[in-house]
């Protein structure tokens, strides 16, 4: 009596010989992440930052002469939106709602005081400056306080940010916030502070050289 032969095995189709690698490749990866929340595995399976910046070049040297003599802290809500015109915003088109916060200080100029605009008395009890009125500096973004509270974004624009070497770039926003910024220190009232406060150290410091008198004005 023969015993009869087995069956050759069935070869498995490769297809499913992909789906099994990928399903495997899935499992590992989720398996590595619960992993990492793990005390002390979390600094073997964590991700590390390497600072490979070059040194900070000078490139020029100025001297200042200004003193600042006040700053103010702004904060404002940017909503830019930019749309195509025969297209509907869901295909193209983007909206940012953005906060930005910025200081501007208020300064001024001494070294546009000449000898003319210093007049001392012969005993050198009295004193009278002329300043040239204060001014607002450039609008500095606090980038720890400023951050983009929403952004919706077209299908075309988020294909677009695939192939896109500056994707979700928040320029724009930025630099709308920093106009607006500009904008409400003009209207702050943040150059009147800035001279009453130099008029206050110029005092000081002329009252302690021994001048009883110190009257100090601005204008051209």
């Amino acid at each position: 009596m023969t015993t009869p032969l087995a069956p050759p095995p069935r070869r498995v189709p490769g297809w499913v010989k992909a789906v099994t690698a990928f399903v495997l490749v899935l499992a590992l990866l989720f398996a590595g992440i619960r992993l990492a929340v793990l005390p002390g595995v979390k600094d073997l399976l964590g991700t590390r930052t390497h600072d490979r910046s070059g040194p900070a070049l000078l490139k020029s040297l100025n001297d200042m002469s200004r003193y600042d003599a006040a700053s103010g802290d702004f904060q404002v809500v940017v909503d830019l939106e930019k749309d195509a015109k025969y297209l509907p915003s869901a295909l193209r088109g983007t909206r940012t709602l953005y906060v930005g916060a910025g200081t501007v200080d208020a300064y001024v100029d001494l070294g546009k005081v000449g000898d003319k605009d210093v007049t001392v008395n012969a005993d050198r009890t009295a004193a009278s400056l002329r300043l040239p009125h204060a001014r607002l500096g450039e609008p500095a973004l606090d980038a720890d306080h400023s951050y983009a509270v929403s952004k919706q974004r077209g299908l075309l624009d988020r294909l677009g940010d695939l192939f896109s070497d500056n994707p979700d770039s928040e320029h724009a926003v930025q630099k709308l916030a920093v106009s607006h910024i500009a904008e409400a220190a003009k209207d702050s009232g943040l150059t009147a502070r800035a001279e009453s406060n130099t008029t206050d150290m110029l005092e000081g410091l002329l009252h302690s050289l021994g001048f009883k008198e110190v009257h100090v004005s601005y204008g051209s």
